[in-house]
């Protein structure tokens, strides 16, 4: 696959009415998230403490009853066999957030639905609608800086699906008149999902994550940054951006595991664990069968900050694990909050 300049699904860039100021009142915007995970489920959160009306969708009977008892309402929804219109609410959202990452020879699962989206969306009360993507769409650059604008060429199948879901979503948004968006995620962490999580976690590290040990560069974000990006994007009278959402200091996992690990042994009373041996010796090395190596490439947020303004809570790893570290008091304390 040849390189693409990403600037091209930006051909249809143009002003828009900035999304939240069309409603005087916080508790007339309505948000739905495709895909209540552990994004999805932090953004809804909050906005829900802040007077909005938020839905989405789930796919498990036990997940939606853990949404239900903290205030959200959540439907169980197979993009496979499941229609639209048992989403009732989806007609009604103001704010549409897409958090479903591609299915493994599928791709998009949302894509097939576009013609019942435009339909059922099509009522005038949308305004923005924001796909959350990922840095992997840029490929492996040479350790190079990427911005948006840099070519992309993403070499795994999520990766291509995620870089054609990004156009897809750009094109639905304009035939929509909304403001649209892309973000660009980096890894992704927060309370209950980091470095410290998995070194006091007993289970042993997954093959998926050993495939990461080797990368010189990783760009990460903490997952408060995120909400502010999307809260911020609301006020931005633009369409069809794409944005990198990340921190400032891409670093490789060891670096990363090795300050978690002395930020656990200096928490002392209540908190143990350590990285296995075997674990250890994957850093800096190809250990798992059939890897051919990552996407090394280090990811500028500059536009995120020039454009929407967003000053990181968190701008480097040290920041966020040092505030997650702050937050446990107790062995079993270390759970999203």
């Amino acid at each position: 696959m040849e390189a693409i300049r990403t600037s091209s699904l930006s051909l249809r860039f143009r002003a828009a009415r900035p999304a939240a100021a069309a409603t005087s009142e916080s508790q007339a915007n309505r948000m739905f998230v495709f895909g209540y995970g552990f994004v999805g489920r932090y953004v809804s959160e909050r906005l829900k403490t802040e007077g909005w009306q938020v839905s989405g969708t789930c796919t498990s009977a036990v997940k939606k009853r853990q949404l239900e008892d903290v205030g959200l309402e959540a439907f169980m929804f197979d993009v496979n066999k499941d229609e639209l219109k048992g989403l009732y609410s989806l007609q009604d959202a103001t704010h549409l957030l897409i958090s479903i990452p591609p299915i493994p020879g599928i791709g998009d699962p949302l894509v097939c639905l576009h013609e019942d989206l435009r339909s059922t969306l099509s009522c005038g009360n949308l305004q923005w609608l924001c796909y959350l993507s990922s840095t992997s769409v840029y490929g492996d650059c040479g350790g190079a800086w990427v911005d948006e604008d840099y070519p992309v060429n993403p070499k795994r199948e999520s990766a291509k699906a995620r870089f054609s879901a990004e156009k897809g979503w750009l094109d639905l948004g304009h035939d929509l008149g909304v403001a649209a968006y892309v973000f660009r995620l980096g890894g992704i962490y927060g309370p209950g999902r980091s470095a410290l999580d998995t070194i006091i976690s007993p289970t042993a590290m997954s093959e998926k994550q050993k495939m990461r040990n080797s990368r010189r560069y990783t760009a990460r974000v903490h997952v408060a940054d995120i909400y502010q990006a999307i809260k911020a994007s609301f006020d931005v009278p633009y369409s069809g951006r794409i944005y990198n959402v990340v921190d400032d200091e891409p670093a490789p996992r060891a670096e990363v595991f090795a300050y978690a690990q002395d930020l656990i042994q200096r928490k002392g009373t209540g908190l143990s664990g350590e990285i296995d041996d075997g674990d250890l010796a994957s850093f800096g090395t190809n250990q798992v069968e059939g890897y051919t190596g990552g996407g090394e490439k280090r990811v500028s947020n500059a536009r995120l900050k020039k454009e929407l303004g967003v000053e990181l809570f968190y701008p480097t790893y040290r920041s966020g694990l040092q505030s997650i570290s702050d937050s446990w008091t107790c062995r079993d304390s270390h759970q999203p909050r």
